[in-house]
């Protein structure tokens, strides 16, 4: 298995509870594990029962497991922060209000969130080097794919950025000083230098997530998760992101054989109903079926976390990176 591990699908499909018990089960092995959540919910420390924040803290009770919860709200403010401060040093003073203003607004739109978490978890990817296997508890399907489409999109877009740039500092250098002067203004020019940076890190991304990444899908049996993870199947490999298995999850309990009560009926008939639904994945869905979690009357923590765990039909074993 690759060393980074996505589980991926629409929300409430319990991805938090998978990615969790993937990455217990991963520290049960001895593969030294960080599970990472970007839900604004902080599902993951209620999984664990224990609060974690923007630095790996050790999950109690489970040695090799570490788990990280990235804020939104927080990486959105450092994100813009960052970028605030870097125009501020390259621009009259008479533009920083301007510059002020544009971010505010920016930071009500949603791609200010998927661009901040986007660079929040390449980060985490690039500072690895302590774990053997980085499991991502990511967001809902629309917003993943969102994210992990854009180091193709931004590598051409920084590449033209970049031309731009070059071309108006040459018209520049032309009308300042002629043809004949010796030209040095191209060097060093922090615009093209964070562009330059902005490039490579969108380079070390799409590299990464396609060769170093495998992507799960948890669903549940109806219809409507069934239709979504099928348009995430063809998004992800549209965007040379192929998905690795899928996660049947909230699966209805059977009753006893000798129970023939209305309750009774009702779960046969809902099980009869899940029982198509699955059969649909298995003969629709390319990726294989991996695992099939039965609903529990308890919230999923502690022992029966473990039993999710072992429910789960993927592999623990770390391959080597080949691109990092």
């Amino acid at each position: 298995m690759k060393p980074f591990v996505f589980f991926g699908g629409k929300g409430g499909v319990g991805k938090t509870t998978v990615s969790c018990a993937y990455a217990r089960k991963c520290a049960e092995a001895g593969v030294d594990t960080l599970v990472v959540s970007t839900d604004p919910a902080h599902s993951v420390s209620d999984v664990f029962d224990q609060e974690f924040g923007d630095v790996p803290e050790p999950v109690a009770g489970v040695d090799g497991l570490d788990a990280l919860e990235i804020d939104p709200e927080d990486e959105v403010t450092a994100h813009l922060d960052d970028i605030r401060n870097r125009l501020s040093d390259q621009v009259s003073a008479s533009m920083v209000n301007e510059i002020n203003k544009q971010l505010e607004m920016a930071h009500q739109t949603p791609g200010a969130y998927e661009s901040a978490l986007f660079d929040r978890f390449v980060e985490v990817m690039k500072g690895s080097d302590p774990y053997d296997r980085v499991v991502f508890d990511t967001a809902p399907t629309g917003s993943t794919l969102r994210l992990l489409g854009l180091p193709e999109f931004l590598e051409d877009w920084v590449d033209r950025l970049m031309y731009k740039r070059r071309q108006s500092i040459d018209l520049f250098e032309k009308a300042a000083i002629g043809n004949n002067e010796p030209r040095r203004v191209m060097d060093g020019d922090p615009v093209l230098e964070r562009l330059q940076d902005r490039k490579e890190f969108f380079e070390f991304a799409g590299g990464a997530l396609r060769n170093d990444a495998a992507f799960f899908l948890v669903l549940n049996p109806d219809q409507l998760s069934v239709n979504e993870t099928a348009r995430a199947i063809d998004d992800m490999d549209a965007e040379g992101l192929g998905v690795d298995g899928l996660i049947a999850n909230k699966l209805t309990p059977a009753p006893d054989d000798d129970e023939n009560g209305r309750g009774a009926r009702y779960l046969r008939d809902r099980i009869e109903t899940e029982t198509d639904r699955l059969d649909q994945v298995r003969e629709s869905l390319a990726p294989p079926l991996l695992a099939e979690i039965e609903t529990r009357t308890r919230e999923i923590r502690g022992d029966l976390l473990a039993e999710v765990a072992a429910e789960l039909e993927v592999s623990v074993a770390v391959e080597e990176p080949t691109f990092i």
